[in-house]
């Protein structure tokens, strides 16, 4: 994958926000509240739960499918970052070894479960996190949170760090650009040369910045981003609202998976 293509790749989320589905046209702070409580919901499951984390799926799940979003281009965002949630519990096999189930007769150390859950956890809120971008767009999701009440230094913050980002990839690959035109072979390559591209890069995302900073200010910017949208709460985002809390509530208080176990092993006898 070239370097221009990682550039556009990182936009993609944003662009799948101006679909016209169900779950985009919802109010973006309902959706960022539903997301919210499932995010604190997953959280809450203690270390050693596994089957209960697994109905939660079925939520990314459904927004995948209602607001056609590619499964592929998730699952693939998720494993470009799950090397984090790898670190943090590859170790835990190691440090706690006692025995807290056994099946088919191979036992399984308390750690391989916590590591297990670590990584269910992580993919779920990775998940329903990127799929509240892609639904909504990084600037929708941080004017919701501005007019959740957030801060505005906070807000502001989110969105010069998201747009900034895209400066760097920009200056980036214009220096990129050049060096490849005034090279040939294996010059250019070199780690010299590699130092001298950030020393110019990081002079021209400053010069850049300072530019745009300028021009913020002779249009009146105050230290507040406002937004020229301005929806309602509708009666379809209190139903999505209502509908994600009995759901939320459903799979964390009340043992499912446990009660489609009893009733498949009963069928089956």
């Amino acid at each position: 994958m070239t370097f221009d293509t990682h550039y556009f790749d990182i936009g993609r989320l944003d662009r799948l926000s101006y679909k016209n589905t169900f779950v985009h046209r919802l109010d973006p702070r309902v959706k960022v509240i539903a997301t919210m409580l499932f995010l604190f919901t997953v959280i809450s499951f203690p270390k050693y739960e596994v089957v209960g984390l697994v109905p939660f799926f079925l939520f990314p799940a459904l927004l995948m499918a209602i607001g056609e979003i590619s499964v592929r281009f998730i699952l693939r965002k998720v494993l470009l970052v799950s090397p984090f949630a790898i670190l943090i519990g590859v170790f835990n096999p190691l440090l706690d070894t006692q025995t807290i189930a056994v099946i088919s007769g191979i036992p399984i150390s308390a750690g391989v479960v916590s590591f297990l859950s670590i990584l269910l956890k992580f993919a779920l809120t990775v998940s329903t996190a990127l799929l509240l971008i892609a639904t909504t767009s990084f600037p929708g999701v941080c004017h919701a949170l501005r007019r959740l009440g957030l801060p505005s230094l906070f807000v502001s913050q989110l969105l010069f760090l998201y747009r900034y980002i895209f400066v760097l990839m920009e200056e980036a690959m214009r220096i990129t650009r050049a060096r490849d035109m005034r090279s040939f072979g294996t010059r250019g390559s070199g780690i010299r040369v590699f130092v001298r591209l950030i020393g110019t890069l990081f002079v021209k995302t400053v010069d850049r910045a300072e530019r745009i900073y300028y021009a913020m200010l002779s249009r009146g910017f105050k230290g507040d981003i406002p937004s020229l949208g301005r929806t309602g709460i509708k009666a379809a985002d209190l139903t999505y609202l209502t509908a994600t809390v009995a759901f939320l509530a459903v799979f964390r208080f009340y043992r499912v998976t446990e009660g489609i176990g009893r009733l498949a092993q009963g069928l089956m006898q």
